[in-house]
């Protein structure tokens, strides 16, 4: 059953993920986080397929959280001690009411379909569909972010290590600044700091969306924690073991003098923005023009159309990338793209066109660099897709087959 809830209420990691059900269990044992709610991945499938009813569904619960709102990845294997998934997927700050959240969630399960996020399950042993659960809560206005470990990451040492900075954390966690760096005893006791080199800080914009700000130069190197803001924290990190066990990797920040655990999950061991259009109703007419589908049922057409999902790409971007993993095979609605094999362009696509699928047959890299030259709006369907769709439909394989074939004679003459 496809559902929405109140964070306070997820307990199911199989449906809502590690990171929902972590927050849920932080609510419950009266740690302070955001307002917020839960969504299930098979929800999330439904509303970026276009489902009107679990998007309604969606925007009524969301619609009694404070605006603006943050909208991260919940997917169900991520977040593990053996793999972690942060970078890969998404996470997208100050979006401005409940009704914009079709485009974010979007936004949030491409990032986990994308050819980075597909080349890095590949690497540690999670080729699996992804399962895209969903956290949305109030976004916070912080004056002061950042992460704390409640064992030294590096060392295993027992001990506190805290790195934060000005605004919001995302600065830290990306490597925007030389954050502020504490080392805190189990007690509570500083047993070394060290000042940082802070020279922006992201804060949000009036009309959605993120922008790093200049820092006062007076608070670049100025601590922005004193020895209150230190002692909560290791109160955090104390509790937090008590309820998650020991070794945890704890998102944090502080808004109006009060303190909020925004993510606590297992320390990782070592060694282990297009913004898509609403999604398509009905059978994409540029999808029936597929040479895959020639001679299939049109009602068959019709379904598969129905599996496909709109994305948008800004002019710049790169689509696939040359060497990575593939993750989805792409037809073209609207603008153009380049090809490029090596840094040399090789050809160019527009409404109609369609690239993807030989990495998506071979589990191999893509062969080239597909980059938009214009806006681009276009159809995917991803890699958990396509394969039972040419292993189940003998038509649509030997297509492939002689389209394939018609490009290798191509190359060769």
């Amino acid at each position: 059953m496809t559902t929405a809830i109140p964070l306070i209420e997820a307990s199911d990691t199989s449906r809502y993920g590690a990171k929902a059900v972590g927050l849920g269990q932080a609510t419950r044992a009266g740690l302070r986080i955001p307002p917020g709610i839960a969504l299930s991945g098979d929800l999330v499938d439904r509303i970026v397929a276009g489902d009107e009813v679990a998007l309604d569904q969606v925007t009524a619960l969301a619609s009694d959280l404070p605006l603006p709102l943050a909208v991260r990845s919940s997917a169900v294997d991520e977040d593990g001690a053996e793999a972690s998934f942060a970078g890969q997927h998404l996470t997208l700050l100050n979006v401005q009411s409940a009704e914009d959240l079709r485009d974010a969630l979007g936004e949030v399960w491409w990032s986990a379909n994308s050819d980075s996020a597909i080349t890095y399950r590949q690497r540690v042993g999670l080729f699996t569909r992804p399962s895209i659960g969903v956290v949305v809560q109030s976004l916070l206005d912080p004056d002061s972010a950042g992460v704390l470990f409640t064992q030294n990451p590096v060392t295993g040492a027992d001990e506190r290590v805290i790195e934060a900075s000005w605004g919001l954390g995302e600065v830290v966690v990306a490597g925007r600044v030389i954050p502020d760096h504490f080392c805190l005893a189990t007690s509570g006791e500083v047993l070394h700091q060290a000042p940082g080199m802070k020279k922006v800080a992201l804060r949000t914009l009036p009309d959605g969306g993120t922008e790093e700000h200049l820092v006062a130069s007076e608070l670049v190197e100025a601590p922005c924690l004193g020895p209150s803001e230190l002692a909560q924290l290791n109160a955090l990190a104390t509790k937090c073991e008590e309820e998650f066990g020991p070794g945890r990797d704890i998102e944090w920040a502080f808004a109006g003098g009060e303190l909020f655990l925004l993510q606590c999950r297992a320390i990782t061991r070592a060694g282990s923005s297009g913004r898509p259009a609403s999604a398509p109703t009905g059978a994409p007419e540029v999808i029936r023009s597929v040479p895959f589908f020639e001679g299939v049922e049109p009602l068959e057409v019709d379904r598969i159309s129905q599996m496909f999902k709109r994305r948008h790409f800004a002019a710049g971007d790169t689509i696939a990338k040359e060497g990575a993993g593939g993750a989805a095979f792409f037809v073209i609605d609207s603008g153009e793209a380049v090809v490029s094999v090596q840094g040399r362009e090789v050809s160019r696509l527009g409404h109609g066109d369609y690239f993807g699928e030989v990495a998506l047959i071979d589990n191999g890299a893509r062969s080239a660099t597909v980059t938009a030259s214009t806006d681009v709006e276009c159809f995917g369907l991803t890699y958990w897709e396509f394969r039972p769709l040419v292993q189940q439909n003998a038509t649509i394989a030997w297509n492939l087959l002689q389209t394939l074939a018609s490009r290798l004679r191509s190359v060769q003459t």
